[in-house]
């Protein structure tokens, strides 16, 4: 009967395609139907290419011997015509057919009757024939019935279109989580590797401001610490940008946090000694407990009160304000100077822009980005608005969640 043996010249390909068919629920439904309506008795599902014909979904109620997966010489089939013409061949009786009276494929797998309707996937490309053959005649040729195939073989194609578009999102997203494990792994890596020379610099430095008798070495000792520490904040952002960007986003740890307050005074205590030629204002007033992540809202001051220090014009004072207003907290930065222009006010927040103004050497431009970061982990949004009159002001609000 010309038919190969299972899986015989299958390539991952046919396989992929084989399954596709079978994950279609409808097509077992499909092919009992073209057998139950038309009374032959063998329907098939096949993938047609230019070297083979292979069954993906079979009916066989004629014990014809093919089984999904099976494969017929490509050259003993009709389909092989169709797919040539990309139209149906409809034979109701082959010997009294006027163009297939004889054909070898009649003479083959000895056939009354056949039906092949193409199976074009919606973007033209041809996937394979919906079949039906029986040892006697039959009326496949009826409109009703043809269009029955018709119908049944654009379902087909436009489910196959959807599994084959479900496949590939699958594989993106697969792709995506190895893509994010190896940006994870990145992050660690390089957290461990510039972190610990750091460290070593930075005991260095503590060791050479030790060296109270010589004075040359403890200035090389608070430069160094000075520059560590420096160094130290560039890695934190870059961090953060990592994971912000790259990674699962800036991770926070929320919880009840009662002394909120005394931590944010010690980010302004440490920037008016790095600062001690500026002024630096604050009114906190924070008599409820704030569910945040202490260290996270630590960071968030220091890098808004960084901003401030950096583009804050000198000789005006810098203001940092926070209360509980209607469940949430509201910290706020200002600084006076010249105003931000609006087109340049809707830029601060991406990742690596600095205005044209900074001076060399003043930061990476990640500042306000991991500000904003953070304000969103906890929920809450970040906000600027610039004027003469008013000077710079960054507002957070951050729901207290208690």
């Amino acid at each position: 009967m010309n038919k190969l043996p299972f899986g015989t010249g299958l390539d991952a390909g046919l396989a992929r395609d084989i399954e596709a068919v079978q994950r279609i629920d409808a097509v077992p439904s499909i092919l009992r139907l073209i057998c139950k309506h038309t009374g032959m008795g063998f329907a098939a599902v096949a993938r047609v290419t230019e070297h083979a014909w292979t069954a993906c979904a079979v009916r066989d109620e004629l014990n014809f011997g093919l089984a999904a997966g099976g494969q017929l010489d490509l050259h003993t089939t009709l389909c092989f015509e169709s797919r040539a013409a990309r139209a149906s061949i409809v034979i109701d009786d082959f010997d009294n057919d006027p163009v297939y009276r004889g054909h070898h494929t009649a003479r083959i797998y000895k056939l009354g009757s056949y039906i092949s309707v193409p199976i074009i996937l919606p973007d033209g490309s041809y996937f394979g024939n919906l079949c039906a053959i029986d040892p006697a005649p039959a009326e496949p040729s009826n409109p009703r019935t043809l269009g029955m195939f018709e119908v049944f073989a654009e379902l087909i194609a436009t489910q196959l279109a959807a599994e084959g578009r479900q496949q590939a999102a699958e594989a993106e997203l697969s792709r995506e989580r190895e893509t994010a494990g190896l940006r994870e792994q990145f992050i660690a890596v390089l957290g461990h590797d510039l972190r610990n020379p750091l460290s070593a610099i930075s005991a260095t430095a503590e060791l050479l401001s030790l060296r109270g008798n010589e004075p040359d070495l403890v200035s090389i000792g608070q430069r160094l610490k000075t520059t560590t520490s420096r160094m130290a904040r560039l890695i934190d952002d870059v961090m953060d940008f990592a994971r912000g960007r790259l990674g699962s986003g800036i991770g926070v740890s929320i919880d009840a946090v009662d002394d909120l307050a005394a931590a944010l005074r010690v980010v302004i205590a440490e920037m008016r000694m790095a600062n001690p030629e500026r002024i630096l204002a604050d009114d906190i007033a924070l008599d409820l407990p704030v569910r945040c992540d202490r260290a996270r809202v630590q960071q968030l001051l220091s890098n808004l009160l960084g901003n401030a220090m950096t583009h804050g014009a000198p000789d005006f004072p810098v203001r940092v304000w926070a209360h509980v207003e209607q469940a949430e907290l509201v910290l706020s930065v200002t600084n006076g100077g010249n105003a931000i222009a609006p087109d340049t006010l809707s830029k601060v927040f991406e990742p690596y822009w600095r205005p044209p103004t900074s001076k060399p050497g003043g930061g990476l431009g990640l500042g306000l980005y991991i500000c904003r970061q953070i304000v969103l982990a906890h929920g809450g949004t970040l906000e600027v608005s610039s004027s003469v009159e008013e000077g710079t002001c960054f507002v957070a609000r951050l729901p207290i969640g208690v």
